[in-house]
């Protein structure tokens, strides 16, 4: 006689479907957070994409505190780095980007202004955070380096994270009513800051490390907090690792040149329909690179970056 077939796993009905926010990622193991305030354990349903935290998902309810993710809400924008080697994705649905960096441990501006490339083409609000500022042999130099970024237009907030009442009073109007992602190398006092915004985050702070001249990673996991509604109402702070490497290899040759949006006045001078501001005659970018209104730094990080996306390994 042959077998009976199993019956077919129950497919959730719309009862069990419930819609929620991803809080924390681990990995392929996510927190979400539902309406009510309450919390379960997901995980992505089958090989479907990873879900990022700030996602907006739709899971399946399953026991008493799991639950499967069905579907991924389409997103307003996604914010990753990526290389020949891994994708990394750091929060998705975000207002604004504030990028830590410190008087010491020495920042990467190689690093700086990949992430400002990042959040531009993601249409991401950026904001640069100079910390440890009560360091100040170091300053002037931090000053000078981020001039070039204040250039473009982009604030550049000077606090020491560890004058916490200072440190609230200067961020919370640019935090309310806003998600914002915190990211920054490690060692650049990211989870002091965060310590200093939200006291019951609790998260793990470390001195760098002088003899090797970088920190070390504090945080393992992307993890979304609630801003205090006294501080800065309706305002959400996602924290992520500390980084030592973006790569942009994602990126198509518009998103780079979004990027990069001091050339687009000069774009439009371009001869060529097709220009990549590298090379070619009539190329309005490389005339204000000439006279001056484009940096050397900013054209030359943008050669970079269409070079390694050239380059690629495509998947």
């Amino acid at each position: 006689m042959s077998r009976p077939k199993a019956a077919a796993p129950a497919r959730p009905t719309d009862a069990t479907i419930v819609r929620g926010r991803v809080v924390e990622a681990f990995g392929r193991h996510y927190t979400v957070e539902f309406p009510d305030g309450s919390r379960r354990q997901c995980y992505p349903r089958g090989k479907r994409g990873a879900a990022a935290v700030g996602d907006v998902v739709d899971i399946a309810i399953e026991g008493k505190a799991e639950g499967a993710i069905n579907t991924i809400v389409p997103r307003r924008n996604l914010l990753y780095r990526s290389d020949d080697f891994r994708t990394k994705q750091f929060a998705a649905n975000v207002d604004q980007l504030l990028i830590v960096v410190a008087t010491e441990p020495d920042f990467a501006d190689d690093l700086v202004g990949r992430a400002l490339v990042g959040a531009w083409s993601a249409n991401i609000t950026p904001c640069v955070i100079l910390n440890k500022v009560d360091k100040v042999t170091r300053l002037p130099v931090a000053r000078q380096r981020l001039a070039r970024i204040a250039a473009l237009g982009v604030p550049v907030i000077e606090l020491s994270a560890h004058d916490i009442d200072a440190t609230r009073a200067t961020l919370a109007p640019r935090l309310a009513g806003v998600t914002t992602l915190l990211l920054g190398q490690s060692g650049m006092g990211k989870s002091t800051l965060l310590n200093a915004l939200i006291p019951e985050a609790l998260a793990p702070t470390q001195e760098h490390s002088i003899a090797l001249g970088a920190g070390r990673h504090t945080t393992t996991s992307t993890r979304l907090y609630h801003l205090p509604d006294a501080l800065a109402p309706g305002g959400d702070l996602i924290d992520s690792p500390g980084f030592q490497a973006f790569g942009l290899q994602h990126l198509t040759p518009e998103d780079i040149i979004n990027g990069f949006p001091e050339f687009k006045p000069f774009t439009e001078q371009c001869r060529f329909y097709n220009c990549t501001h590298r090379h070619e005659p009539g190329c309005g970018v490389l005339e204000a690179l000439k006279h001056g209104e484009i940096s050397e730094y900013r054209h030359a990080l943008y050669m970079r970056v269409l070079a390694e996306n050239e380059s690629a390994v495509r998947y």
